[in-house]
């Protein structure tokens, strides 16, 4: 851990001097084109009887503003930039520290009929995906959640080759980060593909050659001017009948500047996060296959992309009342920008949601990446295809704080089913969400809070919480049956890991221990492999009968009066329960 604290530390004071450099060039742009400005007044003061050299020094002027307000821009992106990848370590360090439940908690991804994600604190304050989650795009952080929950078992080892890939690359993954974090945009990616796809061209095809024509005139026009062939008047009537010709098509072209005024920024950004993928060198299958999706006929995606951020940068000049006067009047530049508007739209529109898929595919990866990173002491699980379905040594739950999180080993083979008993707080509900995640992590490719783990691929299934629906007048065991036999129905379609937790609550403690022991005799006799954790003793029973059914307890000691855990995972049976002893000592009850 000090090793990353000492490298996120490092990178912030990296940062940090960058940015004040930075600052000071700001200042100095600011100063520079303040002067500029000053300089132009006085000299339009100064010469304000001599027309041809008012124009020709606004003109200058003109130019030379536009330069540096390019330039500043560029400036404030690079400050932007250096402020956001100030905070991405910022966080990293706090979250070593445990302290991360101010981070988005993923509670819209919250699925109570999913196979296991409601049983094992996936979303929500406190969860895995909360302490995961580094996306910087809403896509990413959909497609990370979907990936959590996706309880494959397909291409595992290209995964955990990619992740280790991009776990070693910790400046890339920030760079990334920091760049999709400046993508702001009043709309989402699935609206600006759908709104490009259904785009409706209006400019005239002829609109591709007519403005070079009239600029010729236009610039021939200046040069009389100049030169004193004509008078200023005609150089006026030229320059009305320009915004005649820009005004029969003012209301559709309103309309455009309108629409793609949504869609510059989120193009800015991500024609620099194609670019950021295309130049980066992965080894990995997965990445690989990935970064050849963005090739466009041997041209660089990214620079398609840039070119149609340049022409919607372009197209928002028409709110320049500068540019809309002369560059329109003198130039049709707004026409001439709508046509490669729309003839881009044309050539790539059906491209780009490719594009945005890819960099939203390596916005999710980027946290997984980031996970592995910040673990360099969890195993990548070696994937067998033998007996053993889980065999794990000093296993623990990634969430707890490792200085005092209590470590177990466990070996599940197939076709086994462990019945684990204990006290109050000792221990159980941990080992049973341990296992889950683990399985979670190992089929997401991740590494495991382990210091090794053998594993047989296999699919998740749970059944730990089940609360009553007064919406659908549900009772609680009405509900948990129903969570029951969605288990029973899906371990006929496929082979899962089955974890269930005190089950059958709702009902009697007669019938709930005859219902556990026939409903762990159906998994067994299913083949299922799994794990059920019980207060009731009587069902460890049914392992004198079922030799597949194993038992294992988590005890717990009362020494000098005070309850004590020890949160071990040992073969057999509980003998100490705690509930009437916490009764006593809380003084619920009499001695």
């Amino acid at each position: 851990m000090n090793e990353l604290l000492s490298f996120y530390q490092k990178e912030i004071n990296t940062y940090k001097e960058g940015l004040n450099k930075v600052k000071a060039q700001l200042l100095t742009s600011s100063m520079i084109r303040l002067v500029i400005f000053l300089l132009a007044a006085l000299g339009v003061y100064l010469f304000f009887e001599n027309t041809r050299i008012v124009v020709g020094l606004v003109v200058v002027v003109i130019v030379i503003f536009l330069f540096l307000v390019s330039r500043h821009t560029d400036l404030q992106y690079k400050r932007d930039k250096l402020r956001k990848l100030i905070a991405l370590n910022e966080v990293e360090i706090q979250v070593l520290h445990r302290k991360f439940k101010d981070l988005p908690t993923g509670d819209e991804f919250k699925d109570g009929n999913h196979f296991y994600s409601q049983d094992i604190d996936l979303f929500g304050v406190g969860s895995f995906y909360q302490y995961l989650n580094r996306t910087s795009l809403k896509e990413g952080s959909s497609l990370l959640a979907k990936i959590v929950k996706e309880n494959s078992i397909v291409d595992i080892p290209d995964k955990q080759e990619s992740l280790k890939e991009l776990g070693n690359m910790p400046h890339w993954r920030q760079d990334f980060s920091a760049t999709a974090s400046l993508a702001h945009t009043e709309t989402t990616t699935s609206a600006v593909i759908n709104w490009i796809n259904n785009y409706k061209p209006f400019v005239p095809k002829v609109m591709g050659i007519i403005p070079w024509v009239f600029s010729g005139l236009s610039l021939l026009f200046l040069g009389l001017f100049y030169a004193d062939f004509i008078r200023a008047s005609v150089l006026l009537y030229w320059l009305l009948f320009g915004l005649v010709i820009t005004g029969f098509f003012t209301k559709k072209a309103t309309a455009l500047v309108a629409g793609t005024g949504k869609l510059q920024s989120i193009f800015e950004q991500y024609n620099q996060l194609l670019g950021l993928i295309e130049s980066q060198e992965f080894t990995s299958k997965v990445f690989k296959d990935k970064k050849s999706e963005i090739l466009s006929e041997g041209k660089k995606t990214s620079l398609v992309l840039k070119e149609f951020s340049k022409l919607l940068g372009d197209l928002d000049q028409n709110n320049n009342i500068l540019f809309l006067i002369f560059g329109n009047g003198l130039f049709l530049r707004g026409l001439y920008t709508c046509y490669k508007v729309e003839k881009w739209m044309a050539a790539h529109g059906k491209s780009v949601k490719n594009w945005f898929d890819v960099i939203t595919f390596f916005d999710a990866q980027n946290s997984l990446g980031n996970f592995v990173f910040n673990h360099p002491e969890y195993a990548f699980p070696t994937l067998t295809k033998n007996k053993v379905v889980i065999r794990a040594e000093e296993a623990g739950h990634p969430l707890l704080n490792p200085e005092k999180s209590v470590l177990n080993d466990y070996e599940i083979n197939r076709e086994d089913f462990f019945i684990i008993t204990g006290a109050n707080m000792a221990g159980k509900s941990t080992f049973l969400r341990t296992v889950s995640l683990q399985i979670v992590m190992a089929n997401m490719g991740l590494p495991v809070c382990a210091k090794s783990m053998e594993y047989t691929p296999i699919k998740l299934i749970t059944s730990m919480r089940t609360t009553d629906s007064l919406t659908d007048d549900e009772s609680y065991f009405f509900s948990e049956l129903q969570r029951l036999k969605f288990v029973v129905d899906e371990i006929q379609r496929d082979s899962y890991f089955i974890v269930l937790d005190e089950i059958l609550k709702g009902t009697n403690s007669t019938d709930k221990a005859k219902g556990s022991r026939q409903f762990v005799e159906r998994l067994v006799s299913s083949k299922s492999t799994g794990i059920i954790a019980t207060h009731d003793l009587s069902l460890c029973e049914v392992s004198k009968v079922l030799p597949q059914v194993n038992n294992y307890y988590f005890d717990a000691e009362i020494i000098n009066d005070e309850l004590h855990f020890d949160y071990t995972f040992k073969k057999g049976i509980c003998q100490n329960m705690n509930a009437s002893f916490l009764l006593r000592k809380m003084g619920i009850v009499a001695e």
